[in-house]
């Protein structure tokens, strides 16, 4: 092997060669031998010997409490039992099964709905919003109509899903007893923060004013309506003293779920939704659209996911679904759907986008009708039907799209991709 010396040709001058380290002169000495301060990082912490004694002293006393903990009656405390869970032992409330043994699991559709929640994760930032910023700033872009339209629905949204959101994490997640719908619940409420993200990003990225769109469901009737009547079912449920157990708490989680998932996602999103798609279905406010597009495809899952939720505890607790209890769900339903139909009143005063109030007014009892079957209610609407085909095909997560014009509403990250 060449080495250096070798490899280099050019003969270097005597002066320019470095001596060893090893035999250079040592470096002069400082004009004062005074040590320079240290700085707080520098200096060695030193202990008084009565300081030693005691952080000694309370080592040991921490060591002889781990020695006196009793592990079996810490889990005991924590979660009921430190046995092994079987399947046979979950149930959706009042279970007494360890809730940090997710497997075996029990409702397979549960786990199933988490995976497809983290398959499809999206960020409102990937949406690109300049046409809506261009048209939103364009005077004679909008008409005044579609303007209510589009502020409305962003006023109502960027706090109903804040709502969902609180009802899930400070008491849902608390009074649900089983570990794999927790695990989807845990998800939803992320995909909630996403939600409200989207929207204030929309609000953001068309200059509107903040403090009028976010303070809507203070200020807004229509608006404020619809927030209160959600909050009547939650504000029990949030009290950190609130136990299932007894029939009549039982039944106010009940209450809360459909509430919350049959109404408040199931009925109250729909007015806007379809105000917001069919704008995009024109042309106008695409980014938007595209942002509701991804927001209605999670808000469908979650509607299903609680629905399912519903069933099961009625199926376990047949005694929960009294006939007072029925009516009292029937006019739960019932009154959510006159909330949002004073909703599209107030929102479209007159005909716009190919709607009107009297059709979305059939359209949401047409959705009512679907909420009340789903839970094993009668139908309380006849002979409607759905003025609005398109929203089902919008729906469809099956449906395709041109992937050269936009991303595909359906998109899945690609480890979740099947090329079967």
């Amino acid at each position: 092997m060449l080495s250096w010396e070798e490899f280099n040709h050019e003969e270097k001058p005597a002066a320019a060669v470095k001596p060893p380290i090893s035999e250079l002169p040592p470096e002069p000495a400082p004009e004062s031998s005074a040590p320079e301060p240290r700085t707080v990082a520098e200096t060695p912490l030193e202990l008084d010997a009565a300081t030693r004694s005691s952080n000694d002293d309370a080592l040991e006393q921490a060591i002889r409490d781990l020695e006196d903990l009793d592990v079996s009656a810490g889990l005991r405390e924590l979660e009921g039992t430190a046995s092994r869970v079987a399947v046979d032992d979950k149930r959706m409330i009042n279970c007494r099964a360890d809730l940090n043994q997710l497997v075996p699991f029990k409702y397979d559709w549960a786990w199933q709905k988490y995976l497809d929640g983290c398959a499809n994760h999206w960020m409102p930032q990937e949406i690109n919003m300049n046409a809506d910023i261009a048209l939103w700033k364009n005077p004679t872009g909008l008409t005044a109509d579609e303007r209510l339209i589009v502020k409305r629905n962003l006023g109502f949204f960027s706090t109903a899903d804040s709502l969902v959101a609180n009802n899930l994490v400070l008491a849902i997640y608390r009074l649900i007893t089983n570990p794999e719908c927790r695990q989807y619940i845990l998800r939803q409420a992320f995909e909630e923060a996403i939600h409200t993200h989207a929207y204030q990003y929309c609000i953001e990225s068309l200059g509107m004013d903040e403090g009028e769109i976010f303070n809507m469901y203070h200020e807004v009737p229509s608006v404020a309506k619809k927030a209160s009547w959600g909050l009547m079912y939650t504000q029990a449920l949030s009290d950190p003293q609130f136990r299932t157990g007894a029939v009549t708490s039982d039944q106010e989680l009940l209450k809360n779920l459909i509430a919350f998932y049959c109404c408040l996602e199931g009925i109250f999103f729909y007015c806007g939704f379809t105000q917001i798609l069919s704008m995009g279905r024109r042309n106008k406010m695409t980014g938007t659209s595209e942002q509701f597009q991804y927001i209605l495809r999670d808000e469908s899952m979650h509607l299903n996911f609680g629905i399912d939720m519903i069933n099961q505890i009625k199926l376990e607790n047949p005694h929960l679904w009294t006939e007072a209890m029925r009516e009292e769900a029937t006019q739960m339903i019932l009154q959510a759907t006159q909330l949002e139909i004073e909703y599209a009143r107030d929102t479209m005063p007159r005909g716009i986008l190919g709607m009107n109030a009297a059709m979305m007014e059939e359209y949401l009892q047409f959705i009512a009708n679907r909420r009340l079957v789903q839970i094993g209610l009668k139908e309380q609407f006849r002979g409607v039907g759905n003025p609005f085909p398109w929203m089902s095909e919008i729906m469809d997560l099956r449906k395709e799209k041109n992937f050269f014009e936009t991303r595909v509403i359906e998109y899945q990250t690609g480890g979740a991709l099947s090329w079967d």
